[in-house]
């Protein structure tokens, strides 16, 4: 059974936010998403126990971030924001919103699977 570690999972949605803030600047939207999977990568590596579970925070990233960030476009669209809302995610529909979430759950698994083979690499005695 995987035991999820939510400070990892939250540290991630923190630095996922933030180098997407800052990179989707610098470099526009592919900038955001280089941003998102340094940031599972990141996660993966933090998590500590193996591919799956670095798989699975990963993905927890990518699905909660997804959801709220989901919400706060909801939000800005229903207090009449949605114009900001569409230049943050240009996702308007129901099903849209959740195809979108479930490709940020697939790139995070990636991501964390990622961070847990460059951990391996790092730590090659740990293996078991």
């Amino acid at each position: 059974m995987v035991k999820i570690n939510w400070t990892a999972v939250r540290r991630g949605l923190l630095l996922s936010l933030i180098l997407w803030l800052i990179l989707r600047e610098v470099a526009g939207d592919i900038g955001g998403v280089i941003g998102f999977v340094i940031a599972t990568i990141i996660v993966g590596y933090r998590a500590d126990k193996g591919y799956i579970n670095s798989a699975i925070h990963g993905a927890l990233v990518g699905m909660v971030g997804g959801i709220v960030g989901g919400l706060i476009i909801l939000i800005l669209y229903l207090t009449g924001f949605g114009d900001i809302g569409k230049q943050l995610w240009p996702v308007t529909g129901v099903i849209e919103a959740t195809i979108v979430i479930i490709l940020y759950a697939i790139v995070g698994a990636i991501g964390g699977t990622i961070g847990s083979a460059i951990d391996k690499v790092r730590q090659p005695h740990d293996q078991e």
